[in-house]
């Protein structure tokens, strides 16, 4: 008698009649494969033949053993130590591994990183002609940051934004300083007071000639207050105004002489010359700051070496920090180029790096209730929104190599502190149960 039937049914017939031995038996047939499409043999349709190729294989196996044949040998041949692929009927009691074979990770130093990060100190205690509590000294990397077999031989800064006049800022901000913001002391001591700042970046904006067109001499008298009232270190930017900014800053190094400020801050569009000078005359650190272009940042830093005399332990760049999408892109990757260029032995672009970190309230979607688009989803709560952007932008730019932020938010400046902090390894990490990885919250 003929009988024609599927290799499944062989299996079940088998089984439900609980067979014991063939004898005269002889199983002949004929293996069709029913795909369905057409057309040449592309990658879905040579999945398609895989598939049912592999289903056919694991009936045969079913089949073997069935009959006395050890087939579960032969696949713990072809996939090593009883493994069998991804949905493979049980075939009898495979052996299983009961531990992962020992491997080993080995890391070396990248051959092309050739040079180290210049290191620059900003403040001066009173050991040094000043009078800050303590330092901060940056740079001094010889590899990318966070590398775990690298040095990092310090931590990254955070320095909060402090302005000599109210300016408009968003909600969520203002209402951290709206106690302070009409006395420019006040708010610095209430940065490091409250907010921990390391560092505090006193903006004159107000010497603007299109705002208040405050005068050098008043504005000095601002910096005065500030180096009276917080003992940490200072940053002094202008307006931006690039007529106005060299006498502000002159004058502001002169006020501030043996402290080790950093002036923020000399660029190409403006009398840097004059901004150098102020800084050696007067033993300050420089900013170098140039907008989203490696060879604007080294032509600058070349001048100030060369053309000025700035030493090199007294150079900081600003490569620019941009905030919103593609412009974050194009400042992250500027950023990595230039301190990969300097690690590998440009001498040009060998300085630490500063972020305005600040600049991501200038996205509107940092700040604004919600999108102007009305076809558009829900922004949610800008409360949230606001830092966490801050938070974003400055922790990509971390790891292309920045060394210090400038920020606003005390919740951004916190949030920022502990993950750098935990990622250079002052601060221990909490450990989190995994075993109910799919429920857990981190």
């Amino acid at each position: 008698m003929t009988k024609k039937v599927k290799l499944a049914q062989l299996t079940d017939m088998l089984q439900d009649l609980n067979v014991e031995a063939l004898e005269g038996v002889t199983i002949e047939g004929d293996i069709e494969l029913d795909i369905s499409g057409g057309g040449g043999l592309n990658p879905a349709l040579a999945y398609a033949i895989g598939g049912e190729i592999s289903q056919i294989s694991l009936h045969m196996a079913n089949i073997g053993r069935i009959l006395g044949f050890p087939a579960e040998q032969l696949f713990a041949s072809a996939f090593g130590m009883g493994a069998m692929p991804e949905g493979t009927p049980a075939l009898g009691a495979a052996p299983r591994p009961s531990e992962l074979l020992a491997s080993k990770f080995d890391v070396s130093k990248i051959d092309n990183w050739k040079n180290k990060i210049q290191e620059v100190t900003i403040g001066a205690t009173a050991a040094d002609g000043g009078s800050r509590k303590s330092t901060v000294t940056i740079g001094g990397e010889n590899a990318l940051p966070y590398y775990f077999d690298a040095e990092m031989p310090h931590r990254n800064h955070f320095t909060m934004d402090v302005f000599d006049m109210p300016i408009g800022m968003a909600k969520s901000v203002k209402s951290n300083y709206e106690d302070v913001i009409n006395d420019p002391a006040e708010w610095a001591k209430k940065v490091v007071r409250d907010f921990n700042a390391d560092m505090v970046t006193i903006h004159l904006i107000s010497t603007d000639p299109l705002i208040h067109d405050t005068s050098a001499r008043d504005a000095a008298k601002v910096v005065e207050d500030v180096l009276q009232a917080v003992d940490v270190p200072i940053v002094i930017g202008g307006s931006g105004n690039p007529e106005k900014d060299p006498e502000v800053l002159e004058k502001a190094a002169e006020v501030s002489e043996g402290e080790r400020v950093l002036l923020a801050s000399a660029s190409l569009n403006l009398d840097y010359e004059r901004i150098a000078k102020a800084a050696i005359d007067y033993g300050h650190v420089v900013l170098s700051w140039t907008q989203l272009e490696i060879n604007a940042q080294k032509e600058l830093n070349r001048k100030l070496m060369k053309q000025c005399g700035v030493p090199r332990d007294s150079i900081v760049m600003d490569p620019t920090t941009a905030a919103l999408g593609y412009g974050l892109d194009y400042a992250y990757t500027n950023m990595e180029r230039i301190r990969l260029a300097g690690l590998m032995g440009d001498d040009e672009l060998t300085f630490p790096m500063s972020s305005g970190t600040t600049n991501a309230w200038g996205a509107r979607e940092a700040w604004m209730v919600g999108s102007p688009l009305n076809q558009d989803s829900d922004w949610g709560p800008r409360e949230y929104r606001g830092p966490i952007w801050e938070i974003i932008t400055g922790l990509s730019l971390s790891l292309a190599g920045n060394d210090m932020f400038m920020m606003m938010h005390p919740t951004s400046v916190q949030v920022m502190k502990e993950i750098t902090g935990m990622l250079y390894g002052s601060i221990e990490a909490d450990e989190i149960d995994i075993t109910n990885w799919i429920g857990a919250e981190v």
